[in-house]
């Protein structure tokens, strides 16, 4: 037997799998949230979306209003970190439904002297709840409304704005009707925009051919903050296997002067709590965070749940290791490539709870010990989704700033898994997504669907696994523009350096990674290197840092534009104070022209009103009078970051 109702609630969004996983904004953000409320024959109804913290006893109510057809709409802001909850709640409105009758009747000359006695059992009720003023003024109403003689007064204080108004504000929300509570997860501002800087400690020094340190990485810092970039991420600090270990360019025979795979973790000093001794002490690590800190860049550390098999856990726990009858481990594999100083961790072992466990005081130690708030979780697809919903939630109970970047470049479905199950950002196929069509398609489907509630991209033109074929022998106009539009597309990126800034790109041939690999040994540097390329990527990280348009993904829009080799779009901060026309050459050969199309009504102007474009690289001003204008981009400089000024 159903409760007594009448209202009812229906596609509620933003939910993600009818609320099975929680959306996910950032302080001070705002959620839009559309339901469709409907209701049996013609009443007039209202409807709320009530909001609160986790922390808190009350709900908050923001009203929604009727859009169209049933479609009701309304916002809200989260203000703090942690779990919000909300739901849609709808009910027929009696108070305004009288109002709305007695003004048709009234517009209809009918006499409603009946009509207002009935209003009067809607008044009472709210004189309790309003102001002094509004008290007063409910009582004339009443007065008016008993008053034959005070008919002319009372009709039109019956359908005055001012009765209207505080109908709204103190509804009876009687038979009121609720949709089920759904979730938001709230992060800190890095969640949503960060810009992240990748090197191997271990090829930091300034002596070639001499391992690098923690204290050299500190020589390193200002650079990095110069360059604008706020995350530091270094690939595994831990002991590397030796058994098994991989040579360079990732032969199967090392020679004793091999530094091997930094992902193949663990030796006899030590595993994933452990910092390889070439590099320096745990107090050395601490003190490179507290200086990196200092700058304002914040040190990510890489999560690789995997094992050399001179790992300590291979001997401590067998159990978490699938053995063959043989007694050996199949080592790891991702076909074509093999790993075989990396044994993979069974995850069906009758041991797993241990397990799971023990990986997640791995994390808790870093963040505990070091002050570590950024995981870079390395093949999180090979693992049970659950343990990282477990593992992650667990993490954000004790310490809610600390974010995960998942580092799958893998199947879609399977990416949008690792983000429902609570990963923070995610790799992204920005690193193969090389055309107009292919740019734009790929940014709509994230920033237009529900991915947009869930999926945080992070755009990486390169990392140490991928050499994309279109930077191998390519030209410095090929890395600024692959920058700019990464920098300017998400308000996550990353790039591996400084293999990227100096456009360092052997490849083995055919095929998407680098030769002679630094992920298989140490290399040397020089890293007061200045060039072209640095320039842009500090002057471009300087212009995300001071323009919020830059600082979310979701509000874009792509603007026609009469040449398939230059693409723009436009994009703007939550109120559009900040307001950004990006257009991008994607020839770095030749040069290119083209006319774009300004957004007039995204923009609130009409054809023929002027507004000025300032260049935030160039320096450079433009006054544009028509909707449509004369863009041209040569190689050397193969961009335009315009500020619109209306």
């Amino acid at each position: 037997m159903y409760n007594q109702r009448r209202v009812v609630i229906d596609a509620v969004r933003p939910q993600i799998n009818c609320g099975e996983f929680f959306i996910k904004r950032i302080v001070n953000e705002v959620v839009n949230v559309d339901a469709h409320v409907v209701v049996d024959g013609h009443d007039v109804i209202a409807a709320s979306v009530l909001f609160k913290h986790e922390k808190a006893r009350k709900w908050n109510e923001a009203r929604m209003h009727h859009v169209v057809n049933d479609e009701w709409k309304t916002s809200f802001v989260v203000e703090k970190q942690g779990f919000y909850s909300y739901k849609v709640q709808g009910w027929v409105d009696y108070g305004l439904n009288w109002q709305h009758g007695i003004e048709r009747k009234i517009d209809d000359n009918q006499h409603v002297k009946s009509e207002l006695l009935e209003g009067i059992l809607y008044l009472k009720p709210l004189i309790k709840k309003a102001t002094k003023e509004e008290q007063n003024y409910l009582n004339y109403c009443i007065d008016a409304f008993e008053d034959e003689s005070k008919y002319n007064e009372a009709i039109k204080e019956a359908v005055s704005s001012e009765l209207h108004e505080i109908f709204v504000k103190y509804p009876e929300k009687h038979l009121a009707n609720e949709s089920k509570e759904l979730q938001i997860y709230v992060d800190r501002k890095k969640a949503l925009f960060s810009t992240w800087y990748e090197f191997f400690p271990r090829s930091s020094s300034e002596v070639e051919g001499q391992h690098g340190t923690f204290k050299d990485c500190e020589r390193l810092l200002p650079r990095i903050a110069e360059m604008g970039f706020d995350t530091l991420y270094f690939p595994p600090v831990h002991p590397i296997g030796e058994v098994n270990r991989k040579g360079r360019n990732n032969t199967t025979e090392a020679n004793d002067d091999d530094s091997g795979s930094t992902w193949g973790i663990g030796s006899k000093h030590g595993g994933h709590k452990d910092i390889h001794p070439q590099l320096g002490s745990l107090e050395d690590f601490k003190t490179l965070v507290k200086k990196a800190k200092e700058l304002n860049i914040e040190v990510a550390m890489d999560y690789a749940l995997q094992a050399a098999p001179d790992h300590p856990w291979v001997t401590e726990h067998p159990d978490w290791f699938k053995w063959r009858p043989d007694g050996t481990v199949q080592y790891a594999e991702n076909p074509p490539k093999k790993y075989q100083d990396i044994l993979p961790i069974y995850w069906e072992s009758k041991d797993y709870k241990n397990l799971w466990q023990e990986c997640l005081d791995i994390l808790l130690y870093w963040v505990e010990e070091c002050g570590i708030n950024i995981f870079r979780v390395d093949n999180p697809h090979t693992k049970p989704y659950y343990f990282w919903n477990w593992a992650i939630s667990e993490v954000k109970k004790k310490h809610p700033d600390v974010l995960f970047l998942s580092e799958a470049f893998t199947k879609p479905k399977v990416m949008q898994q690792l983000a429902k199950q609570g990963y923070t950002q995610s790799y992204t196929y920005f690193t193969w997504r090389n055309t107009k069509h292919e740019l734009m398609e790929y940014l709509t489907e994230l920033t237009q669907t529900d991915q947009r509630e869930y999926m945080r991209p992070n755009f990486w033109p390169n990392t140490p696994d991928i050499n994309p074929y279109h930077l191998q022998a390519s030209n410095e106009s090929k890395y600024i523009q692959r920058y700019v539009l990464a920098a300017t597309l998400s308000s996550n990126i990353g790039i591996y350096g400084p293999v990227f800034e100096q456009m360092i790109d052997d490849a083995i041939p055919g095929k998407e990674e680098y030769y002679m690999s630094e992920k298989f040994e140490v290399k040397h540097y020089d890293w007061n290197v200045q060039n072209k390329l640095t320039t842009i990527i500090s002057r471009v990280n300087q212009i995300r840092h001071q323009h919020e348009a830059l600082q979310q993904t979701n509000n874009i829009k792509f603007c026609h534009i009469e040449n398939d080799n230059l693409m723009a779009y436009y994009k703007w901060n939550e109120d559009r104070s900040d307001e950004l026309l990006i257009i991008v050459s994607l020839d770095h050969y030749y040069l290119q022209q083209g006319t774009v199309q300004l957004p007039l009504a995204e923009l609130g102007i009409h054809a023929g009103h002027q507004i000025t474009v300032n260049d935030l690289v160039t320096g450079s001003s433009y006054n544009w009078h028509s909707e449509w204008n004369f863009v041209e981009l040569h190689p050397t400089l193969p961009f335009h970051i315009f500020k619109i000024n209306k």
